[in-house]
């Protein structure tokens, strides 16, 4: 489901950036990870209830945009967590700055066994994608 409006929301903006031009057939932008500090989830859940998660990342320049997160179902309870960001092409100034920002997403609680979030933190030397992986609980009661 909220891949559905992952996607959706890229369609949105994809047709909003393009504009009305006829002559500029050429996409002005890319998408790309955005790498994650941090993030702040409970140290336990309970069950049907939804949780605000919060998550730090970084924005290398003054030309990428925060767009969203990607959310993969791996399994029934692992999650892996993707910030994605929009890097604008048609914009000559821009400016290589690291700047930290946060964003949140809601997060319901379907399942009694523990959920493992791994959330993106950047690639590796060898360009594998590395993960912070964060495990929480869910209360039986």
């Amino acid at each position: 489901m909220m891949r559905n409006k992952l996607i959706l929301l890229t369609m949105i903006v994809v047709f909003i950036c393009n504009g009305c031009s006829i002559d500029d057939d050429d996409a002005n932008f890319y998408f790309t990870a955005l790498e994650i500090v941090d993030a702040e989830v409970p140290e336990s859940f309970d069950l049907n209830k939804t949780y605000k998660i919060s998550v730090n990342y970084l924005k290398p320049d003054t030309c990428t945009y925060y767009e969203g997160f990607d959310v993969v179902k791996d399994s029934l309870t692992v999650r892996s967590i993707v910030a994605v960001g929009a890097t604008r092409t048609d914009i000559d100034n821009c400016m290589e700055e690291s700047v930290q920002e946060t964003a949140s997403f809601n997060f319901q609680v379907i399942y009694t066994d523990p959920y493992t979030f791994k959330f993106y933190i950047g690639d590796n030397t060898e360009g594998e994608a590395q993960y912070m992986e964060i495990v929480v609980p869910v209360n039986k009661s």
